[in-house]
């Protein structure tokens, strides 16, 4: 596998379409390795149509247009040899509501190893993965039981575990807490902590107080305001952008002015 250099994974001139209609443009983004990176922003400045790009998640809607280059293992992800699925097992997504299967606690993992071709002892990796998730210890005495009657904050752990047990090297987050009450958000945000010593993680958040929480970086974003079109305002380390922005628009938003 080729290295990419310092960076994680890196956008280029990142620009999206959804038909004739520019989403978000400009999108340089060069992303920290096993590091924390928030997206912050107004809603409908392109925060999750720009996460989901960096494992071309943008690929199942049908109108989606990618013009730039992310760079992931030294190569673009959007170059025609490029197998989606293969970037989707090696850059995972966490979405904004639970999704587990409809099958027991131990399927939803074991299944996402087993499409990938584990051929390995598939117990120790269930048991790992949920205990790299935090969950292990809540459901090891049950592990057939449904995941649909997990709580919310269980079935999100879940979802990670899932995530998690193919080995990605980066994890996408999309307002993976929005759903969750404080305890369960907590948890989450005290397990992005664990899994950041290991994995590189992208979350996309509305709550400036998480990213403030849980982020070593942030990047915001907003509205151009000709074209409408979302695009990057600042990045930098999050306590550099919450303590000392260099632009006002950034200021605004983190003072609640607008947004």
């Amino acid at each position: 596998m080729i290295d990419n250099g310092k960076y994680a994974i890196e956008s280029k001139d990142l620009a999206i379409y959804y038909g004739d209609s520019l989403a978000v443009k400009d999108i340089d983004l060069q992303i920290e390795p096993q590091k924390i990176t928030a997206i912050i922003g107004s809603s409908g400045c392109g925060k999750s149509t720009v996460l989901r790009s960096f494992n071309r998640m943008n690929d199942l809607v049908p109108s989606a247009r990618v013009e730039g280059e992310i760079i992931f293992n030294g190569q673009n992800i959007y170059h025609p040899d490029v197998d989606p699925v293969e970037i989707r097992s090696r850059i995972g997504m966490v979405f904004q509501k639970p999704n587990p299967f409809p099958k027991s606690v131990y399927e939803n993992v074991a299944w996402a190893a087993k499409i990938n071709g584990f051929s390995g002892n598939i117990d120790e990796l269930v048991e790992k993965s949920l205990v790299d998730a935090a969950l292990w210890d809540e459901v090891k005495d049950d592990l057939k039981q449904n995941a649909l009657t997990l709580s919310g904050g269980q079935q999100q752990r879940l979802c990670i575990a899932r995530t998690i047990v193919v080995e990605p090297e980066i994890i996408l987050m999309d307002e993976p807490a929005s759903a969750l009450d404080p305890a369960a958000t907590f948890m989450i945000e005290e397990l992005m902590h664990e899994l950041a010593k290991n994995y590189t993680i992208l979350i996309v958040t509305h709550n400036m107080q998480q990213a403030a929480r849980v982020s070593d970086f942030t990047a915001f974003f907003s509205l151009d305001e000709e074209d409408r079109a979302g695009t990057l305002i600042e990045y930098g380390e999050t306590n550099q952008i919450f303590t000392n922005p260099e632009f006002q628009l950034t200021e605004d938003y983190i003072t609640g002015r607008f947004g």
